[in-house]
Parts: C-alpha cells; structure tokens; sequence
C-alpha cells in the first residue's frame, strides 16, 4: 500500500516567516483573531457574556447528556480494545523507534500536565461534597451514611479514574500515529486524511486545528483559573494574606512569568525537571496524609475505595433512566465535557513525549497508572475528609462552604498543617508553571503546522495569550467565578467530542488498512 504522507510536503513547509516567528499562514493568525475577538467580547459585557455560557451549559446538558455519556464511555473502550489486539504492539515512530525520556520522566510529566491541580483542587472537596450532598447525591442516596460513604468515593473515582485518562489517550494515539509512523503534520486533522484525502489540507483540516487551538487555550485557562483561586485561599489560610481579585491575578502572572522561563529553556531542562520535582512533592504531600489519617485505616480504605469503583462502574456509566438527574448532569457530564476541554493539551503534550512507545505501553501507563494513583490519593484525602466529617471532627463537619478550602481545612486536623498547607500552595505554582509549559508548547506546535520545534519567542507569546485569557475567565465569573469557568468548559467540550467521533473512525480506518497491506 502507498505510504499516505508520500506525496505530502513536510509539516511546515507552507509556514510563514515574520519577524523570528514560523507560523501556519491561516491557523496561527485566525486562532489569535479568534481568541483576542472573544477575550473582547467578554470585556465589553462579562456579565451577558457569563450568562451566555450559562445558557449554553444549560442547554448542553439538557439535550446532549447522552452523546457526551456514550463518548466517554467510547473511549474506554478504543484504548482497552486497542491494547488487547494485536495492534497493541504497534510503536509510535516504528518498530526501531525508541523512547525519548525514561519512565519515571514519562509518567510525571504527562501526569503533571494531566491531573495535578485537580487533584489538588477536588482531592477532599469531591468526595466530602458526594457524601454531604452538598449538590446532591448520586443515585439519591441518603446523605452522611455509609451507603454515601461508598457512592461518594466510588463516583469520584469514576470521575478520575479511567475515562479522562482515556479522553487524553485516544488524542495522542491519534496524534502520535498520524506523525510519527505517516509523516504527516502533528496535528488532530491529520486524522481526516483517511477519510477526505488531501482535503484535510485545505479549509476543513484547518478548522480543525483552529478549534484545537482555541479550545486548548481555553482549557488550560479554566484550571489555570481555579487554581489561582484555591492557592489564594490556601495562602489567606496559613498567611493571613488577602484572597482578592488583586491576589489571584498576582499568582496567575507569577504562575505564567515562571512557565514563560521554563519554556525558553525547553522540554528537557524546563517541562521534565519540575515535573520530576512535583512527584517528589506531590508524594511527600502523599505521605503526611496517609501517616495522619492512620497507615491501616489508609490501607483498608484503599480496598474499599477499589471496591467500590468497580462495583458502581458500570451503573455509573450509564445514561438511561437515571433517578439522579440533577446529580449526573451537574457532575459527570460536566465532567466529561471538562476534560474535553483538556483532551488536545493533554493528548498531543502525551503523543509528543511518547515517541518509541507501543500503543499497549501507552494504554498501561497513561490510563491503568494513573488510575492506581487516583484510587491512593482520594483514599488518603477524601476518604480521610469523610471520616472527619462522620466523627463531627474539624471545619468539614459543617459543611463543605468553600471548595477553595477543603483541602486546608481537612489537613488542618492533622500534625503539622502549617508546613503542609504550605506545601500544597506550592504545588500549585509548580502544577499550574508545568501545566502551562505543557499547554503552550501544544498550540505553538498546532498553530505553527505541526512542526516540532518553533522559535522560542513564539512559545512564549502563547504563555502570555493563556494569562490574558485566564484573567477575563476572572473578569466574566465575577464573584461566580467558578460558575464561568465550568460553563465555558462544558461549551466547548461537546464540539471536541463530536470532532473525535470522527477522528477515531479515521484512525481506527487507518489502522485496519495498514494491518491488511
């Protein structure tokens, strides 16, 4: 069978260069267009505006639940069914291909830019806020009872467990595959050549990596937001400092002055070493709160929260009939499109750094580890938060009044609270700089043709464009700020999904052809 990139010109060869920078001649200038007309827009009514996007998530999740619950469960099933089959041994960039960066590295810088603030940000919050009601219950059960007990830490589980690392993963199979082993451009519309031929070329691929674009920018600035938010609060806490609008623009700019230096440094000395140095801390974290809730207590809990994951997996992936609507809706369908919103900054960073991995590799460490990861670290936090909660013991007891707080609040009933509050303001800065590095080294890259590497002074610009974006999510949200936020998110995610749809048949197309020839 004919090579499909044989008669294709190199990625960024139809770039143009302007002043030190290489730039695709229509997804770089439209992209730009296109996120500065809507940072004015906003600016011009943030009020109309931030209702739109409610009105938007409203409608979303009134009438597209159930496409967004079968897309995520569809791509569990891609990676699973992929990893089973033979084709699981297919390597991104051929069979001599060979890892850039060892394991270790691999894993902490995808999960860096994948998981970390929300970690942070829900590690207590989510699990407390299942079993208080604090927005309802799911399956309605009865609040403050062990039946919630197990519904809180089995759902939250399903909401960090394997289907966002999924979401993640099919993009940068789809991007690794298409690049690596075609030739073709790094980029998600290089999925469409299977199925409209050269025409991904033209105006349709590059609508494609336009919302791409877009849609990564914005992503990334709804955690960059909600991180700036938590680490305010969290340094008001232990500080005394002030949590204001001033004090979280000063954290989004410090966050995206450090992430513009790590940049310039590049993946290897930049990405990849505070990576490395975010696990360390991130496991230190770890271990001051399974030593405070009690190492047996951590231990059991561990069990019981796989168990339940696994028992309330499959009524928690369906759609049908569901006696929770309010509670399903307002979580894991606004989960869903939420992490669609990270899906082409997780999975093209994911794809970039993957290079010389099976696709088996790939679906073991990037959907199975984290996974594991996830169950530890919500037993430790959660399912320790649940359990002040039930004995009456803290601030938690009252109540979850500030997602913001959970975190402080729970680990201010454990031995040294100050160092380790501090301690999670820390990691904040470090997953949010990472996140950053991450984000904008992937819409460099698309915006530029799916070259790997473009000039530095341009990769900043793109840190310097995810501030500006963040600081109007601020300005649009007001004192609701979070509400903006997730609105946006869910807004955007539902065309991601669709997009993928489509290009995972086109994979899916490619692989079976190339397993024939």
């Amino acid at each position: 069978m004919r090579d499909m990139s044989s008669s294709l010109p190199l990625p960024g060869s139809t770039n143009a260069r302007l002043f030190g920078l290489d730039f695709h001649k229509v997804v770089f200038p439209v992209s730009v267009m296109l996120i500065i007309a809507t940072v004015a827009i906003a600016l011009n009514d943030p009020i109309a505006f931030g209702a739109n996007l409610e009105a938007t998530k409203g409608w979303i999740l009134k009438h597209f639940d159930w496409f967004i619950m079968i897309m995520g469960n569809l791509f569990v099933l891609l990676c699973v069914a992929l990893a089973v089959s033979p084709l699981g041994k297919i390597r991104m960039g051929g069979a001599n291909a060979r890892p850039e960066f060892g394991m270790l590295s691999w894993f902490s810088m995808l999960f860096a830019a994948g998981m970390g603030v929300g970690l942070l940000y829900w590690g207590v919050a989510e699990p407390v806020a299942a079993y208080t009601a604090w927005w309802k219950t799911p399956f309605n059960v009865a609040a403050n009872t062990p039946e919630a007990m197990h519904a809180a830490m089995g759902s939250t589980m399903f909401h960090w467990g394997l289907h966002p690392w999924a979401i993640y993963l099919s993009t940068a199979l789809i991007v690794g595959y298409f690049s690596y082993n075609k030739g073709l451009p790094f980029s998600l519309s290089s999925a469409l050549k299977p199925l409209i031929g050269d025409a991904y070329k033209g105006p349709i691929g590059h609508a494609v990596d336009v919302f791409t674009v877009v849609l990564t920018t914005f992503g990334l600035a709804t955690s960059l937001g909600l991180g700036a938010m938590q680490a305010t609060a969290g340094i008001h806490h232990v500080l005394g400092t002030p949590n204001n609008f001033l004090m979280q623009a000063l954290f989004i700019l410090v966050v995206c002055g450090i992430a513009a230096v790590s940049v310039w440094r590049g993946m290897d000395a930049g990405v990849k070493l505070l990576s490395n140095i975010n696990m360390g801390l991130a496991l230190l974290l770890l271990i001051f709160a399974i030593l405070g809730v009690g190492v047996a207590v951590f231990l059991s809990g561990m069990f019981s929260t796989s168990a339940d994951y696994v028992s309330m997996f499959v009524p928690l992936a369906n759609w049908v009939d569901r006696p929770d609507q309010d509670w399903f809706q307002g979580w894991t369908v606004f989960y869903w499109a939420w992490w669609c919103t990270w899906g082409p900054l997780v999975g093209v960073f994911v794809a970039k750094v993957s290079k010389g991995r099976t696709i088996r590799q790939m679906v073991t460490v990037v959907m199975l580890v984290p996974t594991i990861v996830a169950i530890v670290w919500f037993t430790a936090f959660g399912g320790g938060a649940i359990a002040q909660v039930a004995a009456g013991s803290g601030a938690l007891a009252d109540g979850l009044k500030d997602v913001n707080m959970a975190i402080f609040q729970f680990l201010e009933m454990l031995p040294m609270s100050a160092i380790t509050s501090l301690l999670v303001v820390f990691l904040l800065v470090i997953f949010m700089v990472t996140s950053v590095d991450s984000g904008a080294l992937v819409v460099d890259s698309l915006a530029a043709g799916g070259i790997p590497d473009t000039p530095v002074p341009q990769r900043v610009l793109w840190v310097g464009l995810i501030a500006l974006v963040t600081m109007v999510l601020f300005v649009i949200g007001g004192d609701s700020a979070l509400k903006g936020v997730q609105a946006g998110a869910v807004a955007m995610g539902l065309p991601f999904m669709a997009l993928m749809l489509v290009l995972m048949i086109g994979f899916v197309k490619a692989l079976i052809q190339d397993a024939r020839a």
